[in-house]
This record gives C-alpha cells, structure tokens and sequence, in this order.
C-alpha cells in the first residue's frame, strides 16, 4: 500500500474537492484525480461522489476517516518529534473544541496569534462535547481543547490557564442592580441562564444557592452563552456570565456578583499521542503565554 494515496485521500475526505486538495498536496488537480481512481479500486469503493458543491463522502470513506486520520497523524508525530520546529514553515491542521463562550474569551485570539506567528497552519473550531472528547482525541478528530480541567477525562492531559469568576449583568438601566447586592435581593430578579444540552433551567449556580436555603426564578434557559448579552440589553432578565464575556460590552450594567463562591477554572486538554508532537508543544505554549498576558 502506497502512503502517499492515504495521504491524498486523508485530504480529500477533509476538502471534499478535489482542486482544493490538490492545493493543499502541492500536486496538480489530474495527480490527484489518479490517485483518487486508485484509491476507488483498492477499498473498491467509489469513497467520493460528485455533488452540486464538491463532492460528498460514501458511508465507507466516512468510516474511513477517523482511523485513517489517527493513523497517519501517527506517523506524522514518529517523523517530527525529534526535529526543528519552524512555526513560519510548519503546515497542518489544529482542530480545536471549545464551548461559544471560550471561543469568544480566548479562542479568537489564539487564532489570530497563530496566524501572526505560523500563517500555515489552519485552526478549526468546533463545539465541546466532553462525553465523547476522549475518543475523539484518540481518533484524532480533536487535538486540543479548552473546558474546565477536573470535568476532563482522566486519561487526558491538562493545563490550567486562568481562573475565570461569574459577574452579574443586565440592562444598561436595569432598576434593580447594584454593587454589593445581597443574594436575597439576586433571588427576587428573573434569571436566564444556558443549558448546554439544552433546555435545563438547573444550574450549578442553584445547587449553590440550595445550600443557603435559597432558590431563584428562571424564565428563560438558552443553549449559546453568546446569546445572554443580546438578551439581557433588550429585557428585564439578569443572568451570571462569566467575566470575560462582557469586558468589552459597555450597553450592559455589570456589577459583582452576589454568590461569592461562583467561578470556574479554564484550562487546555490534550492527548498523550500529541504530547511530545514538537509542533502541538509549540502551539501549547504558545497559547499559554497568549492567555496568560491577558489575564
């Protein structure tokens, strides 16, 4: 089996066109079409078919892309992990998993520090599913992701990168909201609050707030932190966000909040497989020191 037709197909699968992939393999687009009909008759499958915009991938090359992924970045890693890292040179791919809020607080920014300091590599951001972070870090579909380090699996690497704490926040003119507010009067508001999966109004904000014999009224439960901000300006609903999130918003009252104990850690998580990969240590520390400036 020739490496260089997985190589193409690994690139295929991704582009799901073949100029594009052609591109991305410095081959010309005929090469690559060869290859692809090779491909067609070793899995003896067609793998790509032809649609309105590129191509689409058969059940079999779906299948396909996981293992293959994992196994050539393998590979890749065996050939690197010993050599010169030139941030400036390097091309490759880092798919990167975060929730709406993370993508917001810090995401945009390491992408932008990225293309600054190794304009070839490409970042794809996609959403946080922690059930399934630690098979698809094995799989390769995910290399590095931002969450909250302790609800990472434990088989996985961390990194802890800045502690983040809840504000309060609502309406430039919101009546009811000051500093030094007490919790008995953050109860007496309407709360929106997100929900992840979707439709839960039970934070852990009222697990808090159980254990000092409170409870508060939540109207509105969203699955996007980067709604709350637009809904709290146009309402009477408050919502606990965290800090980040609002630092630039100058429509929006922000005052500290009543529940002292509220905030979380955020860290980077990561797979033994790209541990000593030159490349991702590079990324990782360039990403720690990016964040850590702006704490």
């Amino acid at each position: 089996m020739d490496l260089n037709l997985l190589a193409t197909l690994e690139a295929l699968l991704e582009e799901q066109n073949v100029t594009r992939a052609a591109a991305r393999l410095h081959l010309s687009q005929p090469t690559v079409s060869a290859q692809l009909n090779r491909l067609r008759e070793m899995f003896n499958d067609p793998l790509l078919i032809p649609a309105q915009r590129g191509m689409i991938p058969t059940a079999r090359a779906l299948e396909l892309r996981s293992p293959l992924h994992g196994a050539l970045n393998q590979v890749r890693d065996t050939l690197t992990t010993h050599q010169h890292f030139e941030p400036g040179q390097a091309e490759l791919t880092l798919i990167l998993a975060c929730t709406d809020y993370l993508q917001e607080a810090i995401g945009l920014s390491v992408v932008k520090e990225l293309r600054s300091k190794a304009p070839n590599i490409r970042v794809g951001l996609r959403a946080l599913e922690p059930s399934r972070l630690e098979a698809q870090m094995a799989d390769g579909e995910v290399d590095l992701a931002f969450m909250t380090p302790k609800e990472a699996p434990q088989v996985l690497r961390s990194r802890h990168l800045y502690d983040e704490i809840y504000v309060l926040v609502g309406r430039q003119d919101h009546p009811h909201i000051f500093d030094g507010m007490m919790i008995e009067d953050y109860v007496q508001l309407e709360h929106v609050v997100v929900s992840l999966s979707g439709g839960s109004f039970y934070t852990s904000i009222d697990q808090i707030l159980e254990t000092q014999g409170q409870s508060r009224k939540v109207v509105l439960s969203v699955a996007s932190f980067l709604l709350i901000p637009e809904i709290v300006a146009q309402s009477n609903l408050v919502a606990l966000v965290p800090q980040r999130l609002v630092a630039e918003r100058k429509d929006l009252k922000v005052v500290a909040s009543p529940i002292q104990s509220a905030g979380f850690s955020v860290g980077m998580v990561w797979h033994e497989r790209n541990h000593s990969h030159s490349a991702h240590r590079w990324i990782r520390d360039l990403i720690r020191h990016k964040v850590s400036n702006e704490a």
